[in-house]
């Protein structure tokens, strides 16, 4: 492996001088520039990233906190956090945190041993760790953080419960999403609002976790519960493709006899049969941008927005009924 001291020898400055180029933490002349510059290239010399950053307290690696890599929505929102930074010259150190708070814990410890640059992170409560470092959150996000990208929840809720609304909903049941996400609470605020206007009778079903395992034991714990229900708004796509997988278990046609709208718009909702219908969020679009927002708030580059809200689509497909009048 090339040296810092090589380099300076046959450039033919100190290795200060070289340690300062490499580093932008000082004056270096134009002719030792062009000389160092050159003999890097000669020695095809790649400096090692571990003791810089140690020097300078910072490195070129960016932490990713995430919920559950299992569920489809966050291998999307990965790749476009990766993909940005990747073009701003960072790498990606990714944590999995699967609800588990030392789990958390301990990849916080990583991103501070690294010296991360600064950290993305979509789990709910890490904020109050990063005291003075860039940190963006996305997609689970309070009115209180500085710098967030997000969706528009609430018009997500209550595009969701109009879908349904509008397809003879009769006996209506809310899966609300884990208490302790905010994104939670701002869908069932706008299904309320709509199903509250129509006059529209509804029950709600609280679950503990958005996570990809619990799914199937939730699906059927549900379908137990509410037997006679004909429509489901659910908590996210998993969900919903889970409880659709019970329901052909149990002889129930869909949608005729129960209708079900799903949340997130993954790839694979628009592949099952019947296809499943859906408030689309783009996760990709929230990584990108969470990380492009990131990277401006490291290298202090003009942001002009710190906190920004993404649209949602409604997606029908056939899970839902046919409406009465034209869409």
């Amino acid at each position: 492996m090339v040296t810092i001291k090589e380099v300076a020898e046959l450039a033919g400055v100190s290795v200060a001088t070289v340690s300062r180029f490499m580093n932008n933490s000082g004056y270096v002349g134009k002719a030792s520039r062009e000389k160092v510059e050159r003999a890097i290239k000669l020695l095809d010399f790649s400096p090692n990233e571990v003791a810089r950053s140690l020097y300078q307290k910072k490195s070129k690696l960016i932490g990713l906190l995430l919920p559950d890599i299992a569920n489809p929505f966050f291998p999307l929102v990965a790749k476009g956090v990766e993909d940005k930074i990747n073009e701003s010259g960072y790498s990606l150190i990714l944590g999995n945190v699967q609800g588990d708070v030392e789990k958390e814990k301990e990849y916080l410890k990583i991103f501070a041993q690294n010296n991360v640059a600064g950290v993305l992170s979509a789990v709910h409560g890490s904020t109050k760790e990063f005291h003075g470092m860039p940190f963006v959150l996305l997609d689970r996000v309070n009115e209180d953080i500085e710098f967030a990208v997000y969706t528009d929840n609430f018009h997500g809720g209550e595009l969701a419960a109009q879908a349904v609304s509008d397809r003879q909903a009769k006996h209506v049941v809310i899966m609300v999403g884990p208490k302790d996400v905010p994104s939670s609470h701002e869908r069932l605020a706008g299904n309320l609002k709509v199903l509250n206007e129509r006059n529209i009778p509804y029950q709600l079903y609280q679950t503990d976790t958005f996570q990809f395992d619990s799914a199937e034991k939730t699906a059927q714990h549900f379908l137990d519960q509410f037997p006679h229900a004909d429509s489901v708004i659910a908590s996210n796509d998993v969900y919903a493709l889970a409880v659709m997988k019970e329901t052909v278990k149990r002889g129930i046609r869909i949608p005729e006899e129960l209708q079900i709208i799903g949340y997130d718009d993954m790839p694979f909702a628009a592949l099952a049969f019947p296809g499943l219908s859906t408030i689309a969020q783009p996760a990709y679009e929230i990584g990108y941008q969470a990380a492009d927002l990131l990277c401006r708030h490291i290298e202090n580059k003009i942001i002009l927005k710190k906190r920004i809200q993404l649209p949602v689509t409604l997606i029908i497909r056939e899970s839902l009924r046919e409406k009465m009048e034209n869409e």
